[in-house]
């Protein structure tokens, strides 16, 4: 007859003891891991780490993953696009919970894609949208309409024919201008691309600006992977083909540090930059090293700056809703259709970067030191 009283106390004080490990074991995980995830592994895979920007963008989400407890495996596809695609495959063969893909074709891995899919692994696209494919769940990237917009306004503000502030500027024209755009296969491009023509077309209707290569629609000015090489070759034969009898450039529109560089190293091997021959003035993005102190030599007249830091901590911030169950925060549900679903996006804002401004946008947001400018 005393048994059951001896039974319930062993049983009472058996569920305390499981109760308070429980408990213990909660704490701890929470402390070691606060998205509550603890241990998973996330696929970051970038394009390449020939340039500077995708070297601190790989850096960057990785810290912030590690930060959140998660386990990362960081890829390079050296801008070859079999690489890419199977460090993917591997990636998705270990075991990742989540990918975040910085592709260098955005239409080269809907196999992979789908073999994400049937692994019910989320995808983020990373800067860079990937077309063609219904398994991209989110875009983490920049406005890069806006940016478009912002290296034609810097272009205009260059040759004096528009005010910082945006009113006219004492400029009449007409200039000589040419035109540079990213690499086909990356979607950015043309919102790049779109974004500069919204501003320039105007002005090239007047005739207050000239492109006397004839040279304007996308195909006939993209550089392939971005390459600076490639840049610079187009250049020098603008430079020798439509300049050879004495013509101006005033201006060039280019879309990425990397290829002004290029750029520049054209119009300098051309008599540009001595004897008293001014530079045109070259936009660029992303404000790379070189070019950042390019600006302060006064070569290369502007860039624009677009924080990765920032990019990278969104990145993350996504990947840890996802992976907790939530629904990541997006702010452009509308323009960046991939050719099969309009894919939710967070637009991050940029900025240009010249001369005059180099030090507050750059240095005092600690994105740069004075020494690393030197």
């Amino acid at each position: 007859m005393r048994y059951p009283r001896v039974v319930a106390a062993v049983a009472a004080a058996t569920l305390a003891l499981t109760s308070a490990a429980c408990g213990s074991s909660e704490k701890t995980t929470d402390k070691q891991n606060p998205s509550g995830t603890a241990g998973a592994l996330i696929g970051v895979t970038m394009p390449t780490r020939s340039s500077q920007r995708w070297i601190g963008d790989g850096e960057n989400v990785k810290r912030e993953l590690e930060a959140l407890g998660y386990k990362v495996d960081l890829q390079y596809g050296e801008d070859d696009i079999p690489t890419q695609v199977n460090q993917i495959d591997n990636q998705i063969t270990r075991g990742a919970k989540l990918l975040i893909i910085a592709a260098i074709d955005g239409k080269a891995m809907t196999t992979q894609l789908q073999n994400a899919a049937d692994n019910k692994i989320p995808v983020i696209a990373y800067d860079r949208l990937i077309r063609n494919s219904p398994n991209v769940d989110y875009y983490a990237t920049f406005d890069n309409y806006k940016v478009g917009i912002q290296q034609a306004n810097s272009l205009l503000t260059g040759l004096n024919l528009v005010n910082a502030d945006g009113t006219p500027g004492t400029a009449k024209g007409p200039f000589n201008v040419e035109l540079f755009a990213g690499s086909p296969d990356d979607n950015n491009a043309t919102f790049f691309y779109n974004g500069a023509m919204s501003v320039l077309k105007p002005y090239l209707d007047r005739g207050v600006l000239k492109v006397p290569s004839k040279q304007l629609d996308f195909r006939s000015i993209a550089i392939l992977r971005w390459q600076a090489r490639t840049a610079q070759d187009r250049m020098e034969n603008l430079l020798t083909s439509t300049y050879r009898s004495g013509l101006k450039v005033d201006g060039v529109l280019s879309p990425y540090d990397g290829l002004s560089i290029g750029i520049l190293s054209a119009l300098r091997s051309n008599g540009y930059g001595t004897g008293g021959r001014a530079y045109p003035v070259v936009t660029g993005q992303d404000s790379e090293t070189a070019s950042v102190k390019s600006i302060i030599a006064g070569e290369q007249y502007s860039t624009i700056f677009k924080d990765y830091r920032d990019l990278a901590k969104t990145s993350a911030q996504m990947a840890d809703a996802i992976l907790r169950g939530q629904k990541p925060a997006t702010n452009n549900d509308k323009d960046y259709d991939n050719g099969v679903k309009v894919v939710p996006s967070m637009l991050l804002n940029t900025s240009i970067v010249n001369k005059g401004n180099y030090a507050k946008v750059l240095l005092d947001s600690g994105f740069y030191t004075r020494a690393q400018l030197r």
